[in-house]
């Protein structure tokens, strides 16, 4: 499978910034390790802190992939361009992000995104994402 996973703003500080949160490794550390726990299949990376880069992105390769994973970050809570984007597109995506967002302040429980993404997984930590893989997986 291709899967192709996004990162959205402020997730390039992973490790450095609110560590109580987040916890204390970049993603580029995670990413490492997801490359070796599935290497069969190809797992392309993207982040970007600007929504327009992030449509771009999904439409670029929305259609040439089997899968996104999309932690849209603040944009969850914020961009029905983000959403419209997602459902212009082929590949099932599923949502993803760190920190549990129905525990935290009210505005992020709302997500735009949701009823665009085939599912979403939220408050597993990084493991979200291998999480999101998993469950891609049998998507197929």
């Amino acid at each position: 499978m291709k899967i192709l996973i996004i990162n959205g703003p402020n997730l390039n500080l992973l490790g450095k910034r609110q560590t109580d949160i987040y916890g204390n490794r970049s993603f580029e550390e995670y990413l490492d390790g997801l490359y070796k726990q599935y290497p069969q299949h190809q797992i392309d990376y993207f982040q970007s802190n600007c929504e327009g880069a992030i449509i771009d992105r999904l439409h670029a390769d929305g259609f040439g992939v089997d899968a996104i994973v999309l932690n849209a970050g603040a944009y969850t809570h914020t961009s029905i361009a983000i959403a419209d984007a997602v459902r212009s597109i082929s590949a099932p995506v599923v949502e993803v992000h760190i920190s549990n967002v129905n525990a935290r302040e009210d505005y992020r429980r709302v997500s735009y995104l949701a009823e665009a993404c085939c599912g979403s997984i939220v408050g597993f930590g990084l493991d979200s994402y291998r999480l999101a893989i998993e469950a891609v997986e049998r998507l197929k």
